[in-house]
């Protein structure tokens, strides 16, 4: 299975220079956040492939006009082809706008989808912020969250996918880096993830964990 994830930066080469052929074999596209509306819309409907998202930070436009024929995973736990992807967005709060929060309102977040946690774990975590050390910038904006080093060191992912943190603000920051298990990515731009097939799994089912089944 490969998924496509990206953030912050639409990518002109999927974009402006799009041809079908940069999506050859990609199953879905992951958002983590601060990507226009109108590029998502644009790649669920050229790619014909799932496209999921969490919100940045400047994604209050999101509130007016959603990306069309996108699904929101933000505060959700969803089972894509046998793997659980958990989505949360936002990140540490800087001032009085959207998609903010501080330690505190994050770990209640994650409190509410502590009962799909505890059913079947996290394969993928998907988030607009990066965890505490791990990504992260000492200023108030890029700080990241000790919560979601704290999910790390419980559920032990395979992934982590963040954002906010363009790979340009600190160029000698890398894109991966290993933290026990989980392999942490930047997805500034676009970085495609290759996962073995799950067998016995639909090609194109996903499922969210209040038991709702959606066709991709």
């Amino acid at each position: 299975m490969k998924l496509l994830v990206i953030s912050d930066e639409a990518d002109p080469g999927l974009w402006d220079y799009f041809s079908r052929d940069k999506l050859a074999g990609v199953d879905a596209i992951i958002s983590c956040g601060d990507l226009p509306a109108d590029y998502l819309s644009f790649l669920v409907t050229m790619g014909n492939i799932p496209v999921f998202y969490v919100h940045g930070n400047h994604d209050s436009s999101y509130d007016k006009k959603p990306p069309e024929g996108c699904d929101c995973i933000d505060g959700a736990v969803v089972d894509f082809k046998g793997y659980h992807i958990l989505g949360l967005g936002g990140c540490s709060r800087y001032n009085a706008g959207q998609h903010q929060y501080t330690e505190r309102e994050m770990r209640r977040r994650i409190i509410k989808v502590g009962a799909a946690l505890r059913h079947g774990g996290v394969d993928i975590l998907v988030t607009h912020a990066p965890a505490q050390g791990l990504g992260d910038i000492d200023d108030v904006c890029h700080r990241g969250f000790a919560c979601f080093r704290e999910l790390l060191d419980k559920y032990r992912p395979l992934y982590h996918c963040y954002g906010h943190v363009h790979l340009q603000y600190v160029p000698t920051q890398p894109r991966l880096r290993q933290y026990g298990d989980t392999t942490v990515v930047n997805a500034s731009g676009k970085y495609l993830i290759e996962l073995p097939d799950r067998p016995g799994e639909p090609k194109k089912w996903w499922r969210r964990w209040d038991g709702i089944l959606h066709h991709g």
